[in-house]
């Protein structure tokens, strides 16, 4: 009897969730530094404002059948932090891409820069998947070179807000997830780093052909509408017509010096136990596209 009162309160305590307790302190938090912004200071809506409602400080954004949405920062920016709180939707979410992130494609269309954040959905029962990718001005004959890398999360992404960002500047791109930097991509030349201004852009949208398992697994309308809510904007930065003594944020603690010591431990932390793929380690990708690796 003892025992089994022991195990049942094992389960309440430790749940089997499939998710970690927490992360590592990284010891600084960038979101911290940023005030937060409505969403009408900053953005307007780009498509499917049938498809978007605000409650307060929450935009939720939804996919079905008809068409999906999407938001546009009012303003380009050439460096900068800009994240988001972003809760999803659980459930099958299977070929629904949800996103944040930077670019210039609709000025340099099939030669343009960008920097995302996605949530490739899943079905009941497998984690959602944080993709983060870089584009740099193609390969020069218009076939945009993507970077990707994924992730699963240390906690379920559908259960609350949690936040997410990037922080550009001129010689690095960090990724962050509740502050803990997940990603660093380094700038080794001009040709592999994105240099023109970008918009910061939102959006919920069908990618069947390739966001879950490669495209094995489709949308499926039965499970329609697909939600998602974002709150807590913040974006501080350098516009396009900022002076060239702008500086945007730092990642760290020291500006000009690196991610810190706990800054890179936990990145260490989060590379070790929740990067699935990582495009340079990939045997089947031209590698001459991505001297980077």
């Amino acid at each position: 009897m003892a025992l089994s009162l022991i195990f049942l309160a094992l389960l309440v305590l430790c749940p089997s969730s499939g998710y970690s307790q927490g992360s590592p302190s990284p010891g600084y938090y960038p979101s911290s530094r940023v005030a937060t912004s409505s969403f009408d200071s900053e953005f307007r809506t780009l498509w499917g404002s049938q498809h978007q409602r605000r409650e307060q400080d929450v935009i939720t954004l939804w996919l079905d059948k008809s068409t999906g949405s999407g938001f546009k920062s009012l303003r380009p920016y050439r460096s900068g932090y800009f994240g988001a709180s972003i809760k999803l939707q659980p459930g099958f979410t299977a070929g629904v891409d949800t996103s944040l992130y930077l670019s210039n494609n609709q000025e340099h269309p099939g030669d343009h820069d960008e920097v995302d954040i996605e949530f490739l959905g899943t079905t009941p029962g497998k984690p959602y998947s944080l993709q983060t990718n870089v584009f740099a001005r193609g390969s020069g004959d218009r076939n945009v070179i993507g970077r990707e890398m994924k992730f699963t999360l240390w906690f379920d992404p559908t259960q609350d807000f949690h936040h997410y960002a990037i922080l550009w500047n001129p010689n690095q791109i960090v990724f962050f997830v509740d502050d803990v930097p997940i990603r660093t991509y380094n700038r080794k030349n001009e040709a592999t780093f994105p240099t023109r201004p970008m918009w910061v852009y939102g959006s919920i949208w069908d990618a069947s052909d390739w966001a879950t398992e490669n495209g094995r697994i489709k949308a499926d309308y039965r499970y329609q509408p697909f939600v998602a809510k974002y709150r807590n904007f913040k974006l501080a930065g350098c516009t396009a017509d900022s002076s060239s003594s702008c500086r945007p944020p730092s990642p760290a603690p020291i500006s000009n010096r690196g991610l810190s010591r706990q800054q890179m431990a936990a990145l260490a932390w989060a590379q070790r136990n929740f990067l699935v793929y990582n495009y340079c380690h990939d045997p089947k990708r031209d590698h001459t596209q991505t001297p980077e690796c």
